[in-house]
């Protein structure tokens, strides 16, 4: 199933029609979709598409060498081979027409011989970049593509006409996965699995969430129950000091001495070491308050997991491995994932609201330019969505309630109150409000934000990819 990604196609078409060699990168975690991606640009134009497997080096230059053989020749050659990689990359150059060539999985040629990317950057700068060729490097290993390709002191650093880091889906793309769900299921299902599109192919929307959960993530022969392990093993030399950060963060630990003492890694330096190198992974992110003008100074950023499904095996799989190794997922799923189930959708539902108001200013749909989204918090309280714009002056503060019940007028009361807390010295003239709610909104709230020109959004609109709808 390919949803979405109308952007990343418009980008990669624009360099298809330069009509000068290109060399694209194309990087992003494992199972983000970015082989579907080229796949569908490639479909309608003349291309080889090589994937890369972790076999012999001669095994793999044989199979590229055949790929090549097959866009020019009828025939089929087996026993074809290329004496060298030069030669084979020197081949391109003779490709007739604009032909797109892919190297997916690019990270395992790498791996198997580690002169590739030197090689490529001598054929390039000697003959390829005058020629047609529309050359498209594919990666899943996140560091490593950013070290050997994209890194100041790589062979290819300069030659690249394009790069990008394909993110997971936002919400409204990843519902489209689950359309029998209603919008509460969805944004549950987006809550576990985030945006990744394998993820979510294998979710029914035939069954309810927890069904999905038992079968796919809990069950030991579930599809996704050892994902995460594959996942960080490829990249980390030590995924167990990792593995325990990760269930500190996941259990609710988001200061660094916290982080410390929870995972018991080493001391504080030592895990600031771990996480600096989680963070470039695109694992873990640091977050301060939206209004700091510069997070890099700031003293108060909190760490979190940024991928949704890390966040829940972490939570729920990995402290939970030896009941789930002695076949007790249903015990687990009643006793451990149930009854914190709300709380933990909740946080997921504070993403989506900010994502959502991220939209909003993209499509123009906000009063004010802002320069940053995120959150608040100091001692006296917190907010769980904060749009800035120092420009304007403008400030919207934005309140989450992931509850049964409907949100009434004492909560826009709290978040008005706040507002003096946030800004207590009037940095931000022009402050409004908006309310996100799973439950909906009592009449009483309904009538007075008409009145006050409060932005109310039920979980509805944050499934849709209209945000004014």
């Amino acid at each position: 199933m390919f949803i979405n990604r109308h952007a990343e196609l418009i980008n990669l078409e624009t360099h298809y029609r330069s009509g000068r060699a290109e060399l694209f990168v194309l990087y992003g975690r494992r199972r983000v979709g970015k082989t579907e991606l080229v796949r569908h640009f490639c479909a309608d134009k003349p291309h080889i598409f090589f994937i890369a497997t972790l076999s012999a080096d001669n095994d793999q230059l044989a199979s590229f060498s055949q790929e090549i053989w097959r866009f020019t020749h009828a025939n089929i050659s087996d026993g074809f081979t290329f004496p060298s990689w030069e030669a084979a990359f020197r081949a391109l150059a003779d490709l007739p027409g604009r032909p797109v060539v892919v190297l997916d999985e690019f990270t395992y040629l790498i791996s198997g011989n580690k002169t590739i990317p030197s090689i490529l950057q001598k054929v390039w700068d000697e003959l390829l970049r005058n020629t047609q060729v529309f050359l498209i490097l594919c990666g899943s290993y996140v560091g490593m593509m950013e070290r050997e390709i994209l890194g100041y002191q790589a062979p290819l650093y300069g030659r690249r006409t394009g790069s990008y880091l394909l993110p997971a889906l936002e919400l409204p793309a990843a519902a489209v996965f689950l359309p029998a769900y209603t919008p509460i299921q969805q944004i549950e299902a987006w809550a576990v699995l985030g945006g990744m599109p394998y993820y979510l192919a294998t979710f029914s929307d035939q069954a309810d969430i927890f069904a999905n959960i038992r079968a796919r993530i809990l069950d030991s022969q579930g599809m996704l129950r050892r994902e995460p392990q594959m996942l960080l093993m490829e990249e980390l030399r030590e995924p167990r000091n990792y593995f325990s950060i990760l269930r500190a963060l996941a259990q609710g630990s988001t200061r660094l001495n916290e982080i410390s003492q929870g995972a018991r890694v080493g001391d504080a330096t030592t895990t600031a070491r771990y996480l600096n190198i989680l963070q470039d992974l695109r694992v873990v992110n640091r977050n301060v308050p939206a209004t700091e003008s510069r997070p890099d100074k700031n003293k108060r950023g909190l760490y979190q997991i940024t991928d949704a499904f890390l966040r829940f095996w972490f939570r729920y799989v990995h402290p939970n491995q030896g009941s789930l190794d002695l076949g007790l997922a249903d015990a687990v799923l009643a006793q451990r994932v149930r009854p914190t189930f709300d709380q933990f959708v909740s946080y997921a539902f504070e993403e989506a609201a900010r994502a959502y108001v991220a939209r909003l200013a993209r499509a123009g749909q906000l009063a004010f330019l802002p320069e940053r989204v995120g959150s608040w918090w100091d001692s006296t309280g917190e907010v769980d969505v904060v749009a800035v714009s120092e420009a304007d002056g403008a400030l919207l503060l934005g309140e989450c309630k992931w509850s049964v019940n409907p949100v009434g007028t004492d909560i826009l009361d709290d978040l008005q109150r706040k507002a003096r807390l946030v800004d207590p010295q009037g940095r931000w003239p022009a402050v409004s409000y908006a309310l996100f709610a799973k439950s909906g909104f009592t009449p009483a709230l309904l009538a007075r934000a008409a009145d006050e020109n409060v932005r109310l959004v039920a979980a509805e609109a944050l499934v849709t990819d209209d945000p004014g709808s």
